[in-house]
């Protein structure tokens, strides 16, 4: 009894599919590639917080962003360096485990979105509004938008992953190099419709709300650029937000990409790929943009 309780709650993980030959280049690229994520978002968190001309409410709101990509980074990466070395049919983890690594990897995900809107929400005040821009910004106002992301996306990754563990198991292969909601629940023989429903509507509601406030944001700072025709003003605008849309669309791309490798089986080798690589690549982005900034 005790084993077969075991057996149950022990899941199995596909992880990359890499040849005995490649393992070593893999795993020092994707530890190369974590280690730059870990050192560059640590570095630039330190570095606003020691320099007191950085206590400022852009910068602030990119140590949510950092901390965010360090968070993001960890609960990956780790676990597939770990199983590059491992062989298939040992790759194990616990189902407790992967839930909450999937309630992570989507933490992660709904949070880099929201603190996104959030800074070109300050963007748009410091181009288009400066004179209420410091009355408005407050070190208050920023630590009160910082918690409401952070929690608005918790409750979303838990509502999504709580529909999940509700339902029986009678499948063990989880087809990914790490566990998200999609895989939790397709372990599932139940009926799923309510899963899929609130899935796809999580995703249309925060990348339709996502795209259309920072796009309506950068149409208006556009527009005040344009009618300004202050070479400084435009200059700024352009220091400041040009590699934040960068990050985003990054983002939006990297997203669409996992998205569309779902609909094709035989492309889920490139999806896994793209998938562990999204995680770490984007600090490269947040590094140019604090660059840029300043």
């Amino acid at each position: 009894m005790e084993n077969q309780t075991l057996n149950e709650d022990i899941l199995l993980l596909e992880g990359l599919t890499i040849s005995p030959q490649s393992n070593i280049p893999a795993f020092t690229i994707l530890l190369l590639i974590y280690v730059f994520a870990l050192v560059s978002n640590i570095s630039l968190v330190t570095l606003i917080f020691t320099s007191r001309s950085l206590h400022q409410p852009m910068y602030l709101l990119f140590c949510n962003m950092s901390i965010n990509d360090i968070f993001g980074a960890t609960i990956v990466t780790p676990h597939v360096l770990r199983d590059i070395f491992i062989p298939y049919s040992e790759r194990y983890i616990r189902y407790v485990h992967c839930a909450v690594q999937a309630l992570c990897v989507h933490f992660y995900a709904a949070t880099t979105h929201t603190v996104l809107i959030i800074m070109a929400f300050d963007r748009y005040m410091a181009i288009c509004n400066p004179l209420r821009y410091a009355s408005v910004m407050t070190k208050g106002m920023v630590v009160k938008l910082s918690v409401l992301a952070w929690t608005v996306s918790l409750l979303i990754a838990s509502t999504l992953v709580g529909l999940s563990i509700r339902l029986s198991r009678c499948r063990r292969v989880i087809p990914n190099p790490f566990c998200d909601n999609a895989s939790l629940f397709n372990l599932s023989c139940e009926n799923v419709t309510v899963n899929n429903i609130v899935g796809i509507g999580y995703t249309v509601l925060l990348l339709g709300f996502s795209v259309c406030s920072i796009s309506i944001t950068y149409l208006n700072i556009a527009v005040v650029c344009v009618r300004s025709k202050n070479k400084a003003l435009n200059s700024k605008a352009l220091q400041t937000c040009s590699t934040h849309l960068a990050v985003y669309v990054f983002l939006l791309v990297s997203a669409a990409v996992i998205i569309a490798l779902h609909r094709f089986p035989r492309t889920a080798d490139y999806r896994k790929v793209v998938s562990v690589l999204c995680e770490a690549t984007l600090p490269a982005f947040q590094r140019h943009y604090l660059r840029t900034a300043n």
